[in-house]
């Protein structure tokens, strides 16, 4: 093999002795994961936003943006449970461009990851801390999940990385919820076989130990759209694709059927605007058809402070440097907007 080694790399027990949680901030994880558990179990009628950055970029504006959304929580969480998404390392489709605060920790200067490990357990640990919220990321790298696995809510398996073994592996030993998304190609039995294999129990080889997990039942679907043999868009979000869905659930006999929708992505056709409309689309299938609202538990929204995106050596506060994602004032009308759904669905029963 041909590589040239940078440097050793801190293993997570050494970070994680390094940088610790505090005992309020385990007792706010163990709290969130009974809350999230329950609606993925049905015995909650709460529905899941996961919602923030395409990619956290800079810890200030990220930050800014979680201390908006932990006072809007404030006003929702008795229909909503807002999980951030703090996406620190990002898949990239032909190998170019930002990857992740995990590489780039200072977005001015060369990658580092070293560093990187360190920054995103700060930031992860100050999400938590100071919001009273702890966060979804993506499951990108596997060898990585020990670095933050006892601050997360909810870990995400990409469209490119669903078919992945050491992917469907490691989830099986993860307690929290992991949400596999539909492959590029829309195949959603492949998604399903996912699913079926991260619920399983699975001995393999992590770090440098031969390991036996126990399976996940936790683990569940993303629907997030799809792209044709033309390179175009094909939407999954609507009545009869969630219906078909959880037919093939049933089919399945998998644990606890569920189904996050992303809103942007291929649902979106990119067009970050049309979010509001796809999440509002979702929740009223959910609010005409029980089947439909016993297996859909949320929502996933790409949002920040400002609207749109720009390029990675932009300077504007708070815009995307990936995905374009909807501002601030958009975010929070959409957020009360979607639990003033869930209180009309709870009381139309």
């Amino acid at each position: 093999m041909r590589y040239k080694n940078i440097g050793p790399m801190s293993t997570p027990d050494e970070i994680k002795a390094e940088i610790p949680l505090s005992q309020t901030a385990l007792a706010i994880k163990a709290e969130r994961d009974s809350d999230i558990r329950d609606v993925f179990e049905n015995n909650s009628a709460k529905k899941i936003l996961i919602i923030g950055p395409c990619s956290a970029d800079k810890e200030d504006p990220v930050m800014k943006y979680m201390s908006r959304l932990a006072a809007i929580n404030e006003k929702v969480k008795e229909r909503l449970i807002l999980i951030p998404r703090v996406y620190t390392n990002k898949p990239r489709t032909t190998g170019e461009g930002y990857k992740g605060m995990l590489h780039q920790p200072d977005t001015n200067e060369k990658p580092d990851m070293h560093k990187g490990i360190y920054s995103i357990r700060r930031l992860h640990k100050r999400v938590v801390e100071e919001t009273g919220l702890t966060a979804a990321d993506e499951m990108l790298y596997p060898e990585n999940c020990r670095y933050l696995d006892d601050v997360l809510a909810y870990h995400a398996v990409g469209a490119r990385s669903v078919e992945n073994q050491g992917h469907r592996l490691v989830a099986s030993a993860i307690t929290e919820p992991v949400g596999m998304k539909n492959p590029t190609s829309g195949y959603i039995n492949v998604m399903l076989n996912s699913i079926n294999a991260a619920q399983m129990p699975h001995r393999f080889i992590f770090e440098r130990n031969e390991v036996q997990t126990e399976g996940n039942p936790l683990a569940h679907a993303i629907l997030r759209g799809a792209i044709n043999q033309y390179g175009q868009n094909i939407p999954n979000y609507h009545y009869e694709d969630i219906i078909k869905l959880a037919k093939m659930y049933a089919e399945a006999k998998l644990k606890n059927p569920a189904v996050i929708v992303d809103c942007n992505h291929a649902n979106s056709m990119k067009q970050w605007q049309e979010q509001p409309r796809i999440a509002k689309e979702v929740m009223h299938s959910a609010q005409k058809s029980e089947i439909i609202n016993k297996i859909f538990k949320g929502l996933m929204i790409e949002s920040y402070l400002m609207d749109g995106s720009q390029s990675e050596t932009g300077t504007n506060y708070g815009q995307s440097i990936t995905d374009a994602c909807l501002g601030w004032k958009k975010t929070e009308r959409l957020i009360l907007e979607i639990a003033d759904m869930v209180d009309k669905m709870s009381s139309s029963k």
